[in-house]
């Protein structure tokens, strides 16, 4: 077995040319967050890592070998709860509301621009929808933050485990007009109450 026991966050000060060359290793979220565990490479290796208590190995990093080679990581696509904005009946602003309130929970959220990534969870799926904000699960890498008070590899939140994708059946008064593409075998996680649009 290979052992690494060495990373470089994002390959900063390597030669492009020899991180798009090395081998490569893919990783789900929940191997990635821990420091020591065994994977197989592109090569066929099998490499085991061993890194200081704590790292998190994001895609992108590249682990040394004890040989000198190089491993580039690559983030694994998972089933992740992706929530957008309803353009519909909200604003963008929706994405902020909702993020303060999954980081109150300690929840692991990957923040982007226009949608944000949670692992699945049927109760805080019901809570966005509550929110009037778009929930579909879909497949894609899961970056997560790393928080405030942590350094590049850092762990510093609860892990929630995940749970099976919160499905909507017919009569849940959600159908008002959305068309997402892809994802003809969901409903879209809505719930608007009372209130008028």
């Amino acid at each position: 077995m290979l052992q690494t026991a060495k990373l470089i966050p994002q390959g900063q000060g390597l030669a492009s040319v020899l991180v798009k060359r090395a081998a490569t290793v893919t990783l789900d979220w929940d191997l990635r967050q821990k420091s020591r565990f065994e994977a197989t490479d592109s090569l066929g290796r099998s490499v085991g890592v061993f890194l200081p208590r704590g790292t998190v190995v994001r895609g992108g990093d590249v682990l040394i070998a004890e040989d000198g080679s190089l491993i580039r990581v690559e983030a694994a696509p998972q089933t992740v709860l992706r929530i957008t904005a309803c353009t519909a009946h909200g604003s963008p602003f929706d994405l902020t509301r909702a993020a303060y309130h999954l980081g109150n929970r300690h929840v692991p959220i990957e923040l982007r621009p226009d949608y944000l990534q949670i692992e699945p969870d049927h109760v805080l799926a019901d809570m966005l929808c509550a929110m009037h904000l778009i929930v579909n699960p879909v497949e894609a890498p899961f970056e997560p933050e790393a928080g405030a008070y942590s350094s590049h590899g850092a762990h510093a939140h609860a892990h929630v485990e995940p749970a099976a994708p919160h499905v909507h059946g017919p009569g849940c008064n959600h159908d008002h007009g959305h068309e997402h593409s892809g994802h003809d075998d969901h409903h879209d996680h809505h719930d608007h109450g009372p209130h008028a649009h």
